[in-house]
């Protein structure tokens, strides 16, 4: 008997190793990983230029704390900011942490406006992590179930959706930002039409409002650009980034901007492990190789390979519901719960995920190429073809 404690329905599978976009079960068996650890592994498994960089620093040090000052994160805050057009820079661990520091700037940039109980609209469906806070932001009832009462302090509307933002407006004079996801990937990768993005601005901007953009799973280069919001040219107050910033090793960002900048100072806010030397050195030579080997580009074009593919390859079927997605982060949606297409896949030899019950998740690393996003596409096209024929 294991001493976890039982928060995972774990898959009866463990991997050894993996070599670019492929691991290796301990039994030797191959699979094609179109899920990259949920958005984390960027660069895919056992990178040389990762690898070495990773080595060399953990042979030098691997954390200080933030009592001193990290070379290396200042290196990288600067990196963030010069790619992202922001301001500033917190590094945390996780994007939990990260949409945390958005929530407590958020409040605190309210208290600052003489609002003693401020209010942030978040979205249906949204997922922002599980600390109390953002889980209570978080539009699933499923993953808040049991831990109430929540943290009071959000108003939610639909998605996509200006006007239900201005009936909020309207109704609560506390609110003092947004909370969005520009692909909302826990959600059934949901994609925020780039005409909301730029109204939903322009509304922050006359209010006086924070613009907080979640792209925690969207960002870092995800989508086919730096930063999903990049798609919209829009500028938002605040940014958080986790998942593959660091290429698979554990940090995060918070990223302001404007009158989001400059709030924080001394005691409101940190990390123990935050930015630490082994962290930001992993994630700035994750941005160096993606910015080195054009991946931002191959992002855009091997998602449409696979989106066009799996289109062709699944035409006229019956069931299929949509193919939508932004570079490689791509959402299959089925018109019926399709969760044992994931053990399904592991008998095919491949990664994939189902999310929103009925949605198939592919979240390739940046590096996936085409023979291996033609590969993925035979292999789905078949299981979800076979899948949706057996009614």
């Amino acid at each position: 008997m294991s001493h976890l404690m039982n928060t995972y329905a774990r898959l009866p599978i463990a991997f050894s190793h993996g070599d670019g976009s492929w691991l290796t079960d301990t039994e030797g068996k191959c699979y094609l990983d179109a899920l990259s650890g949920i958005a984390v592994n960027t660069l895919g498994h056992n990178h040389p230029d990762l690898v070495a960089a990773i080595a060399a620093q953990a042979g030098r040090l691997l954390h200080t704390s933030n009592l001193y000052r990290i070379p290396q994160q200042e290196q990288l805050a600067d990196k963030l900011a010069a790619l992202a057009g922001m301001d500033e820079v917190f590094f945390c661990n996780s994007g939990c942490e990260a949409n945390e520091a958005a929530i407590k700037l958020a409040r605190f940039y309210g208290h600052q406006q003489g609002i003693d109980s401020p209010a942030i609209v978040v979205m249906e469906k949204a997922f922002h992590g599980r600390t109390m806070a953002t889980l209570s932001a978080t539009g699933n009832r499923k993953a808040q179930a049991g831990f109430e009462p929540l943290v009071s302090g959000f108003a939610r509307v639909r998605y996509n959706d200006l006007e239900a933002i201005k009936a909020v407006a309207r109704n609560n004079k506390n609110v003092v930002a947004v909370m969005l996801e520009i692909v909302q990937g826990e959600g059934g990768v949901n994609i925020a039409d780039v005409g909301f993005q730029r109204s939903l601005r322009a509304l922050c901007d006359d209010r006086g409002w924070l613009l907080i953009c979640d792209e925690v799973q969207c960002g870092t280069g995800r989508t086919g650009t730096w930063f999903a919001f990049q798609h919209a040219g829009i500028r938002p107050d605040v940014v958080t980034l986790a998942k593959g910033l660091g290429g698979g090793v554990p940090i995060g960002a918070c990223l302001t901007a404007g009158k989001a900048s400059r709030l924080f100072k001394p005691g409101n806010h940190g990390s123990t492990f935050g930015g630490n030397q082994l962290a930001t050195t992993a994630a700035l030579t994750t941005l160096a190789v993606i910015e080195k080997d054009g991946l931002l580009a191959n992002a855009v074009a091997v998602g449409q390979l696979i989106r066009d593919g799996l289109a062709q390859a699944l035409a006229g079927t019956q069931g299929l519901v949509d193919i939508r997605g932004q570079g490689l982060m791509i959402g299959i949606e089925l018109d019926r719960a399709c969760g044992e297409l994931v053990t399904r896949g592991l008998e095919a030899g491949v990664l994939i995920n189902v999310t929103a019950d009925k949605v198939v998740r592919l979240l390739p690393p940046l590096t996936f190429s085409a023979d291996e996003a033609r590969e993925l596409v035979a292999r789905l096209a078949k299981l979800i073809g076979d899948f949706l024929a057996a009614r």
